[in-house]
């Protein structure tokens, strides 16, 4: 084998393993005070929400882990999620900052409450926010 062909490979071989490394270390990568996704119930009189209904198929445990675990949970709130340095922890794995922004896209215009939205599931209404303990 050349001494091109085995430098070439090499270099793809480290490629591959960077790339497979920067699909799981950011998992493991976290900083700073800790996120949750907090789901308290709301009254049914405070105008439109979200309809997310498990039946037709549109949740799922890897779309919304955080909104069901703080739905399951008695406190309301989801585990936690620490931030990544330098940001690079948010593009490659999945947050309670996307599922709210998920949420905030396919609400009603109305369905907003500040930094929070509601959420309709299994007949009952939450208020859904990130906060931070």
């Amino acid at each position: 084998m050349r001494s091109v062909t085995r430098t070439f490979l090499a270099v793809l071989l480290v490629v591959l393993v960077g790339l497979l490394a920067l699909g799981a270390l950011p998992s493991y990568l976290g900083s700073g005070d800790p996120y949750r996704l907090e789901a308290t119930p709301a009254a049914e009189g405070d105008g439109p929400a979200y309809e997310l209904n498990a039946s037709e198929g549109g949740i799922t445990e890897q779309r919304f882990q955080y909104f069901l675990a703080a739905v399951e949970s008695e406190d309301g709130r989801s585990e936690a999620y620490r931030r990544g340095p330098y940001g690079l922890k948010e593009e490659f794995t999945h947050s309670p900052f996307d599922e709210l922004s998920t949420f905030r896209e396919f609400a009603p215009a109305n369905a907003t409450d500040g930094d929070a939205v509601h959420v309709r599931y299994n007949d009952t209404r939450y208020r859904v926010r990130v906060v931070r303990p």
